[in-house]
């Protein structure tokens, strides 16, 4: 079935979420009762809320997005290449502009999403966080009603799962044993927070994420038996 699919005709996509505060002091009481009960089954007795709150990002109801990277195919003739570009700045801004691009180049029914874990975590964090930044969703993230087969979405997680659904395979342990260059080269999801709030380096971030979002790609190409992308053919627009 995924042979079937014309790559051009799919946004691959990740996205870098941090807590929506630099610490938890700065939440208000309201919020900071709601976080500690949210997390105190993870917590048990070893942190207290305070000291979980580095993990924040994880959640779209205490965290929020600072960068959404997506690629595209483009063949031209018997060449191709991966484009990839990085929406990142204010998260009411960066969404609009990801909506914008949904919205005016991957609006028709034959358009997909593709991501690692996107069933599970880039979409519908996306989407919670659209509807609290009081954005409509745009038609391919908007799933109410939908069947499982009308859904938009390509998951390479799903995919390497062949049914096995208490299986799970970060994107680091896939593209190992795909044989894939990692992408994990300089940072990785634990210290995206770090490097926001502490360093204040979004550059190192987009880097990382369109990184991640090429990785997505390149799993895809390895479970079609097809040839992986080159550096050369890799472009950042």
């Amino acid at each position: 079935m995924i042979a079937k699919l014309k790559l051009e005709n799919i946004l691959f996509l990740d996205i870098e979420t941090v807590p929506q505060t630099i610490s938890f002091d700065t939440l208000d009481d309201t919020t900071k009762s709601l976080y500690a009960d949210k997390t105190k089954y993870l917590r048990k007795d070893e942190f207290t809320p305070e000291d979980y709150y580095e993990r924040a990002g994880i959640w779209a109801e205490f965290g929020k997005i600072v960068c959404i990277s997506v690629g595209y195919f483009k063949s031209t003739g018997d060449n191709r290449s991966f484009r990839t570009t990085s929406f990142h700045g204010e998260e009411h801004m960066l969404l609009m502009e990801f909506k914008s691009l949904l919205e005016t180049h991957f609006n028709r029914p034959h358009h997909i999403l593709c991501a690692h874990n996107g069933k599970e975590f880039d979409f519908p964090y996306i989407a919670r966080r659209m509807i609290i930044q009081g954005i409509e969703l745009p038609h391919k993230l908007n799933l109410f009603g939908k069947k499982p087969w009308e859904v938009p979405h390509l998951d390479t997680l799903d995919l390497w799962k062949f049914g096995d659904y208490k299986h799970y395979t970060s994107l680091k342990l896939l593209t190992h044993i795909l044989g894939i260059p990692s992408p994990k080269d300089d940072i990785d999801g634990s210290e995206v927070r770090n490097v926001f709030y502490e360093d204040n380096d979004i550059d190192r971030i987009i880097v990382y994420c369109e990184k991640d979002t090429l990785s997505v790609a390149q799993i895809l190409l390895r479970l079609r038996n097809e040839e992986l992308l080159e550096p050369h053919e890799v472009i950042s627009v």
